[in-house]
């Protein structure tokens, strides 16, 4: 598969198993009526920013899979992605906000493993990853405060 394939392939995959998976887990009532922090953003904001994570997250994932198909780093992408999928479903889907919780732990320390497998020998890839690293970081106070407050 050359370079401009492998791309498209990776940014298809995380866009659009992003994009099945928040379509198939919406919010809904349920989520409408628990307490939530404070600090809780507009519903609108989800759809914008996963949307960026993920073109992030697919080149990151290319530029990995050039560099060695069945690499630690290759797992650990491939990883965070069933982590990252796994999170709706079990939040809004099974509407499940603790188990939810451990799911979204062990997704921010896979993206905390990937930047820092990929530091040295790829800092564009792990860099690629901080927004992202940010954002499920914040998630998963939201996450941890939705389910404290219900």
């Amino acid at each position: 598969m050359n370079k401009a394939l492998t791309y498209i392939v990776f940014i298809a995959v995380s866009l659009g198993g992003g994009l099945l998976i928040g379509t198939n887990n919406l919010p809904g009532e349920w989520y409408q009526s628990l307490a939530k922090p404070v600090f809780n953003p507009p519903n609108w904001i989800f759809g914008p920013v996963w949307s960026i994570l993920y073109v992030l997250i697919g080149i990151a994932g290319a530029r990995t899979w050039l560099r060695g198909h069945l690499s630690a780093a290759m797992l650990i992408w491939a990883g965070q992605m069933v982590f990252n999928f796994l999170w709706s479903p079990f939040f809004f889907g099974a509407q499940m906000p603790k188990a939810a919780l451990v799911v979204i732990v062990i997704l921010l320390g896979l993206v905390l493993a990937f930047i820092a497998n990929r530091w040295s020998s790829d800092r564009i890839s792990a860099t690629l990853f901080l927004p992202y690293a940010a954002w499920v970081g914040f998630a998963t106070i939201l996450n941890a405060s939705i389910a404290y407050l219900n």
